[in-house]
């Protein structure tokens, strides 16, 4: 069976196409493909309200490639999904429809716990040690989701509308930043060690810096330097020194910035980086309700 998952965020569009394979009476889950398309959503939308002219034809356009792709690879079942910027933009309805006319993709805005919440589509609280207490940080361009596991149960889920585009157009606030330390400092408290798992491709991208092996953790310490190397360089210098794209360079200090408030609030010290996404989430989520089904 193929399916694929559509997440459109507020910095970048993604398609991943899956092949699920029965193996031992367990679903294995197969990538064949990753696409990521940089729409950058957020830049319009935080700012002017909607989604310009410009982005508007973009979105346009990389559905017309998400859905020939997935003709091409005979995908059986899709999801798409659109987070925090279309959310927001007053033109978001009129562009799905827009898109439905033209690719036959549709689009369905969904909220911040629903985004959240697709996180524990990935089953990742079915096998960590019970001894530790888990917080997921999904840092996206337009908002961060946190959701807090104990004993392999979902305890708190939250969505706030600080994100990396957000940060980079000034716009959040001390009381934004307020809001999530209050909420963390009331919510994400365990008698447990707790760990930090996250998400999302500028942590990935730190990780990867890090030359930390897989299954191993960051610490807090290197994240903060990390933040203090980049924070001191242009975006320029950024690039060429880290081989970053711009669309990666002029963001990762802002989602450093989201991790390192977090994971110091709540009194974490290290962050566990598994490859999994909200697109991953959407996998899951519709094999499962597929399964459930039959």
């Amino acid at each position: 069976m193929k399916i694929a998952a559509i997440d459109i965020g507020s910095n970048a569009a993604r398609l991943l196409i899956n092949e699920v394979k029965i193996r031992n009476n367990e679903p294995e889950f197969i990538k064949l493909n990753l696409l990521r398309i940089p729409l950058r959503l957020g830049m319009d939308v935080f700012t002017l309200k909607k989604i310009g002219s410009e982005r508007e034809q973009m979105v346009i356009d990389s559905m017309k490639i998400f859905s020939d792709l997935m003709k091409i690879y005979q995908v059986e079942h899709y999801r798409a999904c659109a987070t925090s910027a279309m959310r927001d933009a007053e033109n978001g309805q009129e562009i799905i429809q827009k898109v439905k006319e033209t690719s036959g993709i549709d689009i369905e805005i969904i909220s911040g716990d629903e985004e959240a919440a697709l996180v524990f589509e990935n089953h990742i609280a079915e096998g960590l040690d019970k001894d530790f207490a888990y917080l997921y940080v999904d840092v996206g361009g337009g908002s961060t989701e946190l959701t807090f596991y104990e004993n392999g149960e979902m305890l708190y889920e939250k969505s706030f509308n600080i994100g990396t585009i957000r940060l980079l157009n000034n716009l959040v606030t001390e009381d934004n930043w307020k809001e999530m330390k209050a909420e963390i400092k009331q919510n994400i408290v365990s008698k447990k060690p707790i760990v930090a798992i996250g998400s999302g491709g500028n942590i990935n991208k730190v990780f990867s810096m890090s030359k930390t092996k897989d299954g191993k953790p960051m610490v807090l310490s290197y994240l903060k330097k990390t933040y203090k190397e980049l924070n001191d360089l242009s975006v320029d210098e950024r690039m060429t020194k880290y081989n970053l794209r711009i669309d990666r360079a002029d963001v990762m200090p802002h989602a450093l910035k989201i991790y390192n408030n977090v994971m110091f609030w709540a009194e974490i010290n290290t962050i566990f980086v598994p490859k999994i996404s909200v697109a991953d989430g959407l996998i899951h989520s519709i094999y499962s309700k597929l399964e459930n089904k039959e």
